[in-house]
C-alpha cells in the first residue's frame, strides 16, 4: 500500500524525522483558509500517489487567502500520471538552500535492503539517476544488521555529504530505516531532503511503501486505506477475503491456488490470439478448501464485472475432492439465482485431481445450460475464449 505524501510524513514525524507540517483540505476555499491560519508564503501539494507532481503543475507556491485558493483550484482535479486531485497538502513555504535524496528499499534481487542517497536531490533525481549514477550512492544494508550508526556513516560518506551536516543526516538515517522496519515497509524515500538557510535538515516530501502481508502486525495502518481509489469489484473481493485482482479483459478466471490460476491465466491469454485477442478479465484465487459459499462468493464478483462474458471455473481437486467442488459450483449457481442473481454468462469447467471422475458426472449431470464442462485446460481456455467473443 503506497502512502499520500502527508501519510508518509505523519508516520516519520513518529519516528522523530524532521517534517514540516500543514493542512489537508479538499477544496478550494479550505485552502485559502489555511494559508490564512498558516500566514506566510505557502505551498499547495497534489496528493495524489505518483511522482513527478511539481513538472505536471501539482505543486505550486502562494501567498495569502486569494492567492492560494486560486491555486488550489488549478491543482484541485488535476490528472497526474493517471491520478485525479481530489486533496491537497498546504504547507509553510521553506527557504532551501540545498536539496538532497535519501531512501531505503527492499532490494529483492540481492535479498537484502538498499540504501540509495545523493547531494543532488529534487524533481529530477531520476535524471541524475540515469545521466550521472556517480551521483547516487548505492550501500547494500543487512537485513539483520540494519542501519547503525556505523552504516549511516557509510551511507553518508559515500553520497558525499558535507562535513558540517554528516551528523544530522546519518541521524535522519536511522530515522528513516526504524520507519522502514517498525512500519514493515518496502519503501521509505525522501525527496527531497532539504538543508534550509537557517541549516535545517528537513523531510519536505516523503513516500512510503507499506507491506500489506504485515498488515496484522498495524491495526493503525487500516487508516491509511483509500477506498476511493480501489476498485470497487477489488474493494468486494476484499470484503469477502478472496485474493482477486482485476485486469483488462473478456475472460473471468477462478482458481484454486496461486500458481494455477496464473497458468490459466497465461494459457487464456493464448487461445485469446485466435479470437481477436482475448485475455483474462481477473486473477482470482480461491483457495485449497474452498466451500460452496466461497465458489459463491467467488462467481458473484466475477460474473458482476460487466467486462466479463464467459468464466474459466479451473479446479484441481486435492485438499477438497473434485465432487465437492462440483457441487460447491452447482450450489453457488442456486445461492445466486435464490438471491435473484440470474445466472446466464457461460461457465466453463475444467476439474482435475481428487475424485474428478465423480465430479464430472455431477456436473454432466446437474441439468445447468450455462455450465460447459471441458476436459483439458487448454480445450477449456479455447472454449472460454470463443464463448467471450
Amino acid at each position: 500500500m503506497d502512502l499520500f505524501e502527508y501519510e508518509a510524513k505523519d508516520l516519520f514525524a513518529k519516528h522523530g524525522v524532521p517534517v514540516i507540517g500543514g493542512a489537508v483540505v479538499t477544496t478550494a476555499e479550505a485552502a485559502g483558509a489555511a494559508a490564512d491560519e498558516i500566514g506566510g508564503k505557502v505551498v499547495i501539494k497534489a496528493q495524489v500517489k505518483a511522482g513527478g507532481r511539481g513538472k505536471a503543475g501539482g505543486v505550486k507556491v502562494a501567498e495569502g487567502n486569494a492567492e492560494a485558493t486560486e491555486k488550489a483550484q488549478g491543482i484541485l482535479g488535476l490528472d497526474i500520471k493517471g491520478h485525479i486531485v481530489k486533496k491537497v497538502l498546504v504547507t509553510p513555504a521553506s527557504a532551501i538552500a540545498e536539496e538532497y535524496y535519501v531512501s531505503f528499499l527492499l532490494d529483492r534481487a540481492n535479498r537484502t535492503f538498499l540504501a540509495m542517497a545523493s547531494v543532488e536531490g529534487g524533481m529530477d533525481i531520476e535524471e541524475v539517476a540515469v545521466t550521472k549514477p556517480e551521483a547516487l550512492a548505492r550501500v547494500a544494508v543487512d537485513a539483520i544488521e540494519g542501519c547503525t550508526p556505523a552504516k549511516a556513516a557509510e551511507i553518508a560518506a559515500a553520497a558525499n555529504f558535507a562535513a558540517d551536516i554528516r551528523p544530522a543526516i546519518e541521524k535522519i538515517l536511522c530515522q528513516l530505516w526504524d520507519v522502514l522496519v517498525k512500519e514493515d515497509a518496502t519503501l521509505v524515500e525522501v525527496n527531497p531532503l532539504v538543508k534550509t538557510v537557517e541549516g535545517d535538515i528537513v523531510a519536505l516530501d516523503g513516500k512510503v511503501s507499506l507491506d500489506d502481508n504485515a498488515a496484522f502486525r498495524h491495526s493503525d495502518h487500516e487508516a491509511f486505506v483509500d477506498n476511493a481509489a480501489i476498485d470497487p469489484i477489488e474493494l468486494r473481493a476484499k470484503e469477502h477475503d478472496l485474493n482477486y485482482v482485476k485486469l483488462e479483459g473478456e475472460v473471468g478466471i477462478i482458481g484454486n491456488g496461486a500458481g494455477l490460476v496464473m497458468s490459466t491465466l497465461d494459457v487464456v491469454a493464448y487461445a485469446g490470439e485466435e479470437f481477436g485477442g482475448v485475455k483474462p478479465a481477473n486473477f482470482l484465487d480461491i483457495g485449497g478448501g474452498a466451500s460452496a459459499q466461497v465458489m459463491a462468493n467467488g462467481l458473484d464478483i466475477v460474473l458482476n464485472d460487466p467486462s466479463v462474458k464467459s468464466v474459466f471455473v479451473n479446479v484441481f481437486g486435492g485438499i477438497t475432492a473434485c465432487d465437492a467442488v462440483a457441487n460447491g459450483i452447482i450450489q453457488a449457481v442456486a445461492m445466486l439465482e435464490a438471491n435473484g442473481e440470474k445466472v446466464t454468462k457461460p461457465l466453463v469447467c475444467r476439474i482435475d485431481g481428487n475424485n474428478a471422475e465423480e465430479g464430472r458426472r455431477i456436473l454432466d449431470e446437474s441439468g445447468l445450460d450455462v455450465v460447459v464442462r471441458v476436459q483439458t485446460m487448454d480445450d477449456a481456455a479455447r472454449r472460454v475464449a470463443e464463448l467471450a467473443k
